[in-house]
C-alpha cells in the first residue's frame, strides 16, 4: 500500500491551503487515516485524525477551529487548513491504520506512512 500526499505550498500568514492523500496499491480495509506533521527541529505530531465508520475525528489543540479532516472515498483523506500561521510550517504526513485483503480476508491492520508534503507559512 502506497499514500501520496499532495497540495504542500508556500503561503502567506492568513492563507488557506488544502491537503490531499491518495492510498493505492492492492486491495485493503481502511480503519482510519491522519494527518501528522514535524517540523524544523520538533517531533513529528499528530494534526488530525479520522475513523472509518463511524466518522469520529480528533483534533490537536493548536489547530482546532482552522484545520478539517475529511474523507470522500474509501482510498483519500484531505486537510483543509485556513487561517495558517508560521508555526503551522512543517512537512505534513499521511498516515494510514490499514489491513490488505487476500482472498477475501482481512489481515491485521499496520501502519502506511506517506513521504510528505511541505507547508511554508511566510509571516
Amino acid at each position: 500500500v502506497q499514500l501520496v500526499e499532495s497540495g504542500g505550498d508556500l503561503v502567506p500568514a492568513g492563507g488557506s491551503l488544502s491537503l490531499s492523500c491518495v492510498a493505492s496499491g492492492g486491495t485493503f480495509s481502511i480503519y482510519s487515516m491522519a494527518w501528522y506533521r514535524q517540523g524544523a527541529g520538533k517531533q513529528r505530531e499528530l494534526v488530525a485524525e479520522q475513523f472509518t465508520g463511524g466518522e469520529r475525528t480528533n483534533y490537536a489543540d493548536s489547530v482546532k477551529g482552522r484545520f478539517t479532516i475529511s474523507r470522500d472515498n474509501a482510498k483519500a483523506v484531505y486537510l483543509q487548513m485556513d487561517n495558517l500561521q508560521p508555526e503551522d510550517t512543517a512537512i505534513y504526513y499521511c498516515y494510514g491504520d490499514i489491513g490488505l485483503v487476500v482472498g477475501g480476508i482481512t489481515s491485521g491492520a499496520k501502519d502506511y506512512w506517506g513521504k510528505g508534503t511541505l507547508v511554508t507559512v511566510s509571516a
